[in-house]
């Protein structure tokens, strides 16, 4: 997009913002910035587009309920496992306590956890899903995202489905110290429960997959599957930049990247995404 028409838009939005007298909070009710092109898109717009930039293409990040709602084939959504709530077992305190944690992200996510398990029809064709939101906490991965994603492998095992899984997260939980590296293993074995039945298992990343799902469940799908230019691996490339002392290709830790180098299938855009799988079931059969 020019330069023209991106601080076009912007001069509309404060002239809008003017007009109304309205706070910075309503505007972003009514408007998202794109991370990539910066453009001003009303928000009615980019759900409908779900939550993808029609002007330059750009995934941006989604909540768990907003997937199922294009993945999953309408009146077809049962949710599992939303009873297994977390604990506070250490009393972590931080600049916060965490209990307090907890409370405020479940406001802002509307999920009571930082993934969302259920069962489901992608195209007629029956699923388990699991689908992590960021917004809860940075999709980290608690005891209770652990144990979700377990107990949905124990119910495709006993319902011989195929499980999909949608990945988005910063790492592992700090605030439940090892109890949360511990889900790393957890959900690996999750993951050879569907192997040992011959049931497939698709993992999708999205912007961003890091730190301990990256190195668990995430990256042992029997297919996994990229969305377009999302960010993937363990340790951030400041990081790995500052242990190695070597510049980093810009395209590091990117969905095409990673393709490139055998780590992923596929990369699939938002709006195929649900065509794809059920293909993929299909082959599968």
């Amino acid at each position: 997009m020019k330069l023209r028409e991106i601080f076009g838009r912007k001069n509309k939005v404060e002239s809008f913002q003017k007009e109304n007298a309205l706070s910075e909070e309503e505007i972003s009710d009514l408007w998202t910035q794109c991370k990539n092109c910066k453009s001003m898109i009303y928000n009615t717009e980019l759900k409908k587009n779900q939550d993808v930039c029609p002007n330059c293409n750009y995934h941006l990040r989604t909540e768990a309920y907003s997937r199922i709602e294009h993945l999953i084939d309408p009146g077809s959504w049962q949710e599992l496992n939303s009873c297994v709530q977390t604990d506070d077992l250490l009393d972590f305190v931080d600049l916060k306590k965490y209990k307090d944690r907890l409370e405020g992200a479940k406001k802002k996510s509307g999920s009571t956890e930082a993934v969302v398990t259920g069962l489901g029809q992608i195209n007629q064709k029956k699923v388990a899903l699991s689908v992590m939101d960021f917004s809860f906490l940075g999709g980290s991965m608690g005891s209770v995202v652990g144990e979700r994603f377990y107990r949905l492998a124990e119910r495709a095992v006993k319902e011989r489905v195929p499980l999909v899984s949608i990945s988005s997260s910063g790492g592992a939980r700090m605030h439940e110290g090892l109890t949360s590296l511990m889900q790393m293993a957890k959900t690996s074995l999750a993951v050879k429960l569907l192997s040992d039945q011959r049931l497939l298992y698709l993992s999708v990343l999205t912007d961003p997959t890091y730190g301990g799902v990256s190195a668990s469940f995430a990256s042992l799908g029997d297919i996994i599957i990229a969305e377009p230019n999302a960010k993937i691996g363990f340790a951030g490339p400041r990081v790995i930049e500052g242990t190695i002392r070597q510049k980093l290709p810009k395209s590091f830790q990117t969905s095409e990247y990673l393709l490139e180098h055998g780590q992923v299938d596929l990369i699939v855009e938002r709006k195929k995404l649900k065509s794809v799988i059920s293909e993929l079931i299909c082959l599968h059969h």
